[in-house]
């Protein structure tokens, strides 16, 4: 078995006593290795890629709650509109419109983050300040739905102080409104510091389940 228990349950100790959320990252991982942290209590399971999603919903107990934590693409989301329980990253107003339409589809109102660029790295998505207040205030008229947070990954680097410096950041704009709930930041590499800088839900994966297999 591939699960790590041990660092499971040594994390969850340490999460649980901070009052931060669990999301499981199985992005490749075999169904087995869901069910083995399913049956040590873990319900949250986030995923990259919506094929990937929508299979191991079909073929795993209902009570799971799927984070979709991926860059989604507006033509994709009716495929996981259905069921999905968090999107983690909604990037501009227009996905938050598809969202919405799909969710009205399914007589549902689907809970969103909205993701911020906080990163050195041109490559990671998320919306600007501007964007953000703009999606906010916008959102409103969206009555399928829930803007719940705010989600943010920072740079990939060593240097601990670059990612605490964004995770900052991110927390400053998170306080700006009142009524968000989830400050999504923090992986493997950094939830500690994330945590620190006021995380209230993780996203880990190779700590649990070892590293990605891509073959």
């Amino acid at each position: 078995m591939a699960v790590n228990v041990e660092a499971y349950s040594k994390l969850m100790e340490e999460l649980k006593e901070k009052q931060v959320t669990l999301v499981a990252v199985s992005k490749t991982k075999p169904v087995e290795d869901i069910l083995a942290l399913y049956e040590l209590g873990q319900r949250d399971f986030g995923e990259n890629y919506v094929q990937e999603l929508t299979d191991k919903q079909a073929a795993l107990p209902k009570d799971i709650r799927w984070h979709f934590i991926g860059h989604l693409q507006s033509n994709k989301v009716k495929y996981i509109a259905p069921f999905v329980h968090l999107i983690h990253g909604a990037d501009s107003f227009k996905l938050l419109q598809e969202i919405n339409k799909q969710a009205t589809k399914n007589d549902r109102i689907i809970d969103c983050l909205l993701q911020v660029h906080i990163a050195k790295e041109e490559t990671k998505f998320g919306m600007d300040d501007a964007e953000l207040a703009d999606a906010i205030l916008k959102a409103n008229e969206l009555k399928h739905l829930h803007i719940k947070g705010l989600m943010g990954m920072a740079s990939f680097t060593e240097e601990m102080q670059q990612a605490r410096k964004e995770f900052i950041y991110l927390k400053s704009l998170f306080d700006k409104y009142d009524r968000l709930e989830i400050l999504s930041m923090g992986m493997s590499s950094d939830y500690t510091v994330a945590i620190e800088e006021g995380s209230t839900m993780v996203r880990i994966g190779s700590l649990l389940f070892g590293a990605r297999d891509y073959n």
